[in-house]
């Protein structure tokens, strides 16, 4: 005679329980598996049209960095005028200047009938570093925003840009394709990781508008230029622009920071 198998309540209870936890178990994986399938449909378009816009970048660029390496070599031959020469000797090469000692010589190296603009140049350890930050006092620079559409893509292949950030929702980047080779080399293409790809553009261009600043270093190059105000600004709401604006980058992120207006010598400072 075979083995008879003995079923108790018990057993048969803790059988359907299982049962039933696997069965969860399963509903909870499909629903998963089809929120990631819908994101990434959702993300799809996105992507497709990013990858052709930096298709597109690169070879635009080819032109550019060969302009570049003239530019540069041509730039070498320049000498700078008596005036801006003069004014060098002014800043001793050899210091690195308290932000305070450089805000007080920096007034002194004015040398535009205009109101110059104040701007940090800073070294950082690795190239990659980027961030936003709305700064206490502004640039003193207002910021023109636009948002893609149809008409202003039509603009854009005209030649006409009149904005300094524009932002997009992820279904017009497809559209906005087609002009990658006018926008990309001027750095202002929408990307998601400054916020400017967003199915949310009227908020966001709102917060740019607000004195929202976003920043990034080169490409290839561990470098950050950054405009941080006014000299009519003065000493103490620059200070506190340039504080922000250092606490941003972090200083574990800076090797080194110069401070210069529009037409003056650059001055180096404490980070």
């Amino acid at each position: 005679m075979g083995k008879i198998r003995v079923k108790t309540f018990g057993d048969e209870n803790q059988e359907i329980e299982e049962k039933k936890k696997l069965g969860r178990k399963k509903e909870e994986k499909k629903k998963r598996e089809a929120a990631q399938t819908q994101e990434e449909v959702l993300e799809e378009p996105v992507k497709e049209a990013q990858e052709e816009i930096e298709a597109k970048e690169e070879i635009e660029q080819e032109p550019v960095k060969e302009k570049r390496k003239v530019k540069i070599k041509k730039e070498q031959k320049a000498f700078h005028s008596q005036k801006y020469d003069d004014l060098n000797t002014q800043v001793d090469k050899s210091k690195v200047y308290s932000l305070s000692e450089a805000l007080e010589l920096l007034v002194k190296l004015q040398r535009g009938k205009f109101d110059e603009t104040v701007e940090l140049h800073i070294n950082t350890l690795t190239p990659g570093i980027s961030g936003n930050i709305t700064l206490p006092h502004g640039t003193g620079k207002k910021t023109k925003v636009a948002i893609v559409t149809d008409a202003l893509i039509a603009e854009i292949e005209k030649g006409t840009i009149n904005f300094d950030i524009l932002v997009a929702e992820p279904q017009m980047m497809a559209r906005l394709a087609k002009v990658a080779r006018i926008l990309g080399p001027k750095g202002l293409m929408p990307n998601p990781k400054n916020g400017t790809i967003t199915p949310n553009p009227e908020e966001i261009a709102k917060k740019y508008e607000g004195g929202l600043i976003s920043f990034k270093t080169e490409a290839k190059n561990p470098l950050l230029h950054l405009t941080v105000g006014k000299v009519s600004f003065g000493k103490e709401k620059l200070t506190q622009n340039i504080e922000e604006m250092l606490k941003a980058v972090k200083k574990a992120n800076v090797v080194s920071v110069t401070l210069k207006s529009t037409m003056s010598p650059g001055i180096k400072i404490k980070a």
